[in-house]
């Protein structure tokens, strides 16, 4: 386990640029699984997620170069076994993903419970209806045991819930059944469109991506592919909160303009003084005030997974804003650490949170509960006075590749112990 030492207080400024997106690149790499040719994925993170993904794959009986770069190359000419590595699926989320391709490949899924952010909290109900509706079938075994020994079949499906990773179950499914599906309630993300764009890419006929309904013609044999992902707007959104909380300026690069709409509105909210120009995203500095109010939503609504560092933003912003997340709770617990460090937070409810700013953080010893609110408290230490402690680091590096690396480029006093 690694702990980051930061000594807050220092104004950061400089560039840095995202790779692509992690919630677009974990199911682009299980949906080269539903072809024997190989593929090729560009842009891609270098976090810990995806090199657990990767291992996943091997351990399918894939061949996997390039892990540790931005460029994969994956090929699965034979799928040998249909129970992924239990251990590796219990430290990734995304792997429940895999539970589509391998009902393709192999007639049978034997999935653990995944880990990742909020286990207990997050179900996969969604993903498993949505199987369920394509004809397979629960059988007995520990965690999720789906088998489909006459193959998928194309359906008509109602996701209960816009899930991203439901959609995306649904999607990968659909294009190895036989027919016609249609998928509504579809969660229309930037990532999810990504998926559908490398699906067509192997032949797979999609109408209605970026929707609530999707359309997917399957069943035919799929080609490899090659896609460039693009950058990932979460990451993006993090570093402008470092540059604004700092009283920095920063510049982010590999930016895509209508992704970084969603996170412009809340911070001109805030005052922070923003702009985009080209791929290049841009904070200067502000006199930061309270928004009032910032609510997460569907997408284009506000990204859960930003909610975390704006609440961090709002302890330096001149009046109270109340920071509203419906789907998790968890983030805005873990944010409780603040109060110790000085800040002035109202916890209303395992949804809300009312903070009041702005108040002079002092460092303080931090426990990185998920990727998101770990880098929330990355932040709020580097605004802090003092030395702060920030562990496990690896929980936040799943999500963000090479942190030490550009902290320190961008002017931060950190180190990794």
């Amino acid at each position: 386990m690694s702990t980051l030492l930061i000594q807050g207080g220092r104004s950061l400024n400089g560039r840095v640029d995202v790779e692509g997106n992690k919630n677009a690149a974990l199911p682009l790499m299980a949906a080269c699984l539903l072809t024997d040719q190989p593929c090729v994925l560009t842009n891609v993170p270098r976090i810990a997620d995806v090199e657990v993904m990767a291992r996943l794959l091997l351990d399918l009986g894939a061949e996997v170069e390039g892990i540790g770069s931005t460029t994969l190359r994956i090929e699965c000419r034979e799928v040998s076994s249909h129970e992924p590595d239990r251990a590796l699926v219990g430290r990734l989320r995304g792997s429940v993903l895999l539970l589509g391709p391998l009902l393709a490949r192999r007639g049978a899924a034997h999935v653990a419970p995944p880990g990742g952010d909020f286990p207990a909290r997050r179900t996969i109900r969604t993903h498993i209806e949505a199987l369920t509706a394509m004809g397979a079938h629960m059988v007995e075994g520990a965690g999720h045991c789906l088998e489909a020994p006459n193959g998928l079949a194309p359906a008509s499906i109602y996701l209960d819930e816009a899930s991203v990773t439901g959609t995306e179950t649904a999607l990968l499914a659909a294009a190895a059944a036989p027919g016609v599906s249609e998928i509504r309630h579809a969660a229309c993300e930037p990532h999810v469109v990504e998926l559908c764009q490398f699906l067509k890419g192997m032949g797979v006929g999609i109408t209605g991506e970026g929707s609530h309904t999707i359309r997917v013609e399957g069943g035919m044999r799929l080609s490899g592919a090659e896609k460039r992902l693009d950058g990932d707007y979460i990451e993006a959104g993090s570093w402008a909160v470092v540059g604004a909380i700092t009283g920095g300026e920063v510049d982010i690069g590999g930016t895509r303009p209508v992704d970084m709409e969603v996170v412009a509105s809340v911070l001109r909210k805030m005052r922070v003084e923003c702009r985009q120009d080209g791929d290049v995203f841009s904070v200067r500095r502000s006199t930061l005030v309270g928004a009032g109010r910032i609510t997460t939503g569907l997408w284009p609504g506000f990204p859960s997974d930003l909610v975390s560092l704006v609440t961090v933003l709002a302890t330096q912003a001149d009046g109270a804003t109340l920071v509203h997340d419906w789907l998790y709770e968890l983030r805005l617990f873990a944010l409780e650490q603040l109060s110790g460090m000085g800040a002035d937070l109202f916890l209303c409810d395992p949804h809300r949170i009312i903070v009041t700013g702005p108040r002079k953080l002092r460092g303080k010893s931090l426990d990185s509960r998920d990727i998101r609110s770990g880098m929330a408290l990355i932040a709020a230490a580097l605004a802090a006075e003092g030395q702060s402690r920030v562990e496990p680091l690896e929980t936040v590096e799943r999500g963000y590749s090479r942190l030490v690396e550009r902290l320190q480029a961008l002017g931060a006093d950190v180190s990794k112990v």
